[in-house]
């Protein structure tokens, strides 16, 4: 009975942890990891058993010391996701979690006003940058790896996790309907907004700039992948590994091309392709549904904040008169 027990328990842990996507668990696990240095440069001898006081002061420590790494000063953002990883570990200890307590609460409504609640906004990478990416992408093994990422998450308007969990046959490549227009349906079998993995196509045209397709046939017939990660980290002098991309390369890819093209690498990341072709389509006139349908949101208003911003200045209300 007790080996049962135990076994209960581990599955029930097993459970608990499988609700979250990688990258949060990642986050989360990086939370609860600053706090419990927190506690123990602060004496406090159990972390599961903080004060709420003493979780308020480690979030105003958090939120006005600099990382001691990158030398930045965390984002309320990443303040509020440590505030969730705090309070899911006490909620898998089965206690109270003191980041619900009125003065934690009332601490981070106070930390919010003072560094401002308005998030980061990155550059959302246009058609005409991607294109004049691609252009310095070297003809390397490398390099052709590079420009099939880039095109295909832009094309897809791909988060950075999809893009490294990408394995071969989430790729379908379909006859064409017209003319020399290549076209793919490509699965994301796990997502942000699919964290239960039914899955979600999404139909990619090659088109005549970008060439997603084009791209993504010259990766796999250079490195000679089958089957398993779709993009693979490489050895110096381009042998692959086997291993998928981890998500920290993608913004790293990203940054490095546009540097290339003189765009400050501060302000891209690997959000940069997702919120290009949002933008590129809105300025193209593109559906909302059909936006929509490449990009998996089920909020249109998500979809419309990248719309407004695209078309800020069209028709613009003082145009006449300014």
């Amino acid at each position: 009975m007790e080996t049962l027990a135990i076994t209960d328990c581990d599955l029930q842990q097993k459970v608990l942890s499988s609700d979250l996507a990688d990258n949060t668990r990642i986050a989360y696990q990086k939370g609860w990891s600053k706090f419990v240095d927190y506690c123990i440069a602060e004496s406090i001898t159990n972390p599961l058993s903080a004060s709420p006081n003493q979780v308020a002061r480690f979030f105003v420590n958090l939120a006005t010391h600099p990382n001691r790494q990158s030398g930045t000063i965390p984002s309320m953002g990443t303040v509020m996701i440590y505030k969730c990883a705090v309070n899911k570990k006490y909620l898998e200890a089965g206690k109270s979690s003191p980041t619900n307590h009125p003065l934690v609460r009332s601490t981070l409504r106070g930390l919010a006003r003072l560094k401002g609640s308005s998030s980061r906004q990155v550059m959302a990478l246009r058609e005409y940058h991607i294109g004049a990416m691609l252009q310095v992408c070297s003809n390397t093994l490398i390099g052709k790896r590079d420009a099939a990422i880039i095109a295909v998450g832009f094309a897809g308007a791909l988060r950075r996790s999809e893009i490294c969990n990408l394995i071969v046959d989430d790729i379908d490549f379909l006859d064409s309907f017209k003319e020399n227009e290549d076209r793919i349906m490509l699965t994301i079998r796990q997502s942000k907004t699919d964290q239960q993995g039914k899955g979600q196509k999404i139909p990619i045209l090659d088109g005549r700039v970008i060439r997603p397709i084009e791209r993504l046939r010259l990766w796999l017939e250079g490195s000679g992948i089958t089957s398993g990660p779709l993009f693979q980290t490489m050895k110096r002098g381009g042998h692959l590994r086997g291993k998928p991309m981890h998500h920290s390369d993608i913004p790293r890819i990203v940054k490095h091309y546009a540097a290339l093209i003189g765009i400050d690498p501060k302000d891209v990341a690997g959000h940069s392709l997702r919120a290009g072709f949002v933008t590129s389509a809105a300025v193209h006139h593109a559906r909302l549904d059909k936006i929509m349908s490449v990009t998996r949101h089920t909020n249109p208003s998500t979809v419309m904040r990248y719309i407004r911003d695209a078309d800020a200045f069209s028709d613009h209300a003082g145009r006449d008169f300014l």
